[in-house]
């Protein structure tokens, strides 16, 4: 470790987690945390890059002690692992140590304070950053998106600081007084892509292209936005579906994380997404069908897809 450095932890190599362990290691030093043998190997022997830009060299590890150590501790875990992977930190980190979540879903801090207790200071957050993984701990990005964060149980001063860690690490990132209409947003968003990228097992782009599924998809984010209105949430945006062809066109040319979940059998995070659409949708109620018919959509297709593997 080099003195002076901020100590950052990473919990999850995957394709956003490499991403910005790249870029965090410009200014910091860098342990991430992963399960998969390979993706250790790989970062262990030849670094963290991006595109084409020269590796850099992080620590790596499937120990999370070797994390408790951690000034801040980045998640770039699915929601649905988010407990699974925080549970040995219990006890262990510095209480002062900011969580920061970049997590799709709008449960994640529940799932933190869970595992962590209630008085962690959590930062939430989202990111239009894309990655796609090439090889492991090698990604292709655009380098084109915002990372926009908000203090939750944090104290403000601490987002800000986060902030201006990532600006100069080379992430376009800004603060708000409110996280909430920016995590509901990208829940639209993700809400009208992700299933149906998975289902087709196409690129985001693909969507807008195909009459079927463009007018699904705008029947998801129109639901999605509605639930938002009823919660009193005021979205980042006027028009649902101008937004996420926005988002689409961002990462136009890679699948959904949610299509690479099935290939590899891992469970996806559809009940954190169109499933908490329709489940805050009950609790107004405000109907669902579209978000409704893709959960089920998405559990029969895992459930195909496990009895296959066996």
């Amino acid at each position: 470790m080099s003195e002076g450095r901020l100590k950052v932890g990473i919990v999850g190599a995957g394709s956003m987690g490499t991403l910005f362990g790249y870029h965090l290691a410009q200014t910091c030093d860098v342990t991430m945390l992963d399960t998969n043998p390979a993706t250790i190997a790989a970062i262990g022997q030849s670094g963290v890059a991006v595109n084409d830009e020269t590796p850099r060299s992080v620590r790596v590890t499937t120990h999370a002690r070797d994390l408790y150590g951690s000034q801040v501790l980045f998640l770039f875990v699915k929601a649905v692992d988010t407990l699974r992977a925080l549970r040995a930190f219990a006890g262990e980190l510095n209480p002062s140590t900011p969580i920061v979540s970049l997590q799709n879903g709008v449960g994640n801090e529940d799932a933190i304070k869970t595992a962590l207790g209630g008085a962690v200071p959590v930062i939430l957050g989202i990111t239009t950053e894309s990655s796609l993984t090439t090889a492991p701990g090698r990604v292709r990005s655009s380098e084109s998106g915002n990372t926009i964060l908000g203090s939750s149980s944090a104290a403000p001063a601490t987002a800000r600081t986060i902030a201006d860690l990532l600006t100069r690490s080379g992430l376009r990132t800004a603060v708000v007084y409110d996280i909430k209409p920016h995590l509901w947003g990208k829940l639209v968003a993700n809400a009208a892509i992700n299933a149906i990228s998975a289902l087709l097992d196409c690129d985001a782009g693909a969507i807008p292209l195909d009459s079927n599924a463009s007018r699904l998809a705008e029947s998801l984010a129109e639901e999605a936005a509605s639930v938002a209105a009823a919660l009193k949430i005021s979205l980042p945006f006027v028009n649902p579906w101008q937004y996420v062809m926005q988002v689409i066109e961002i990462g136009a040319d890679s699948k959904s994380s949610m299509a690479f979940d099935l290939e590899s059998g891992h469970p996806t995070e559809i009940d954190h997404l169109n499933g908490a659409v329709v489940a805050f949708g009950r609790r107004t109620g405000v109907a669902t069908p579209c978000n409704e018919t893709m959960v089920r959509l998405i559990k029969a297709k895992e459930a195909l897809l496990a009895r296959a593997r066996m």
